[in-house]
């Protein structure tokens, strides 16, 4: 019985829809954090949520930083529950690696495209 365990786990961690996923929503999810907790104070062009809109003044950046991070920390998660995928198909390591590099793209891709309307309709009257 306990070697089925350890196969299954050494099996699990091989895929690599799991390792990106997880591991990547788990990234999300830190990086999310810290930036949350320690936004950055000033503009700058090396930490935090950098766009032409969220650099066009202080308090747009001030917005991006948080609602961004919330944001990283939302995605993450959906990203992390997303390695469940890996139980319900059998692919082969290719196929999950691009499913996996797929759902990495399409989660960056959605916080920028949530990030940056919520930017565009807080301060659309300003």
């Amino acid at each position: 019985m306990e070697m089925k365990t350890n196969e299954i786990l050494n099996n699990m961690f091989e895929n690599p829809l799991i390792n990106i996923t997880f591991f990547g929503g788990l990234i999300f999810i830190i990086a999310g954090f810290i930036l949350y907790k320690y936004p950055p104070k000033k503009i700058n062009s090396l930490y935090g949520y950098r766009t032409t809109s969220s650099m066009e003044n202080q308090e747009k950046w001030n917005f991006a930083q948080n609602y961004s991070s919330k944001e990283m920390m939302k995605l993450g998660f959906l990203l992390l529950i997303s390695s469940l995928l890996s139980l319900i198909t059998n692919f082969d390591n290719l196929t999950n690696m691009f499913i996996g590099l797929g759902l990495m793209i399409l989660i960056v891709i959605l916080l920028w495209l949530r990030v940056e309307k919520a930017i565009k309709i807080k301060f659309s009257g300003k």
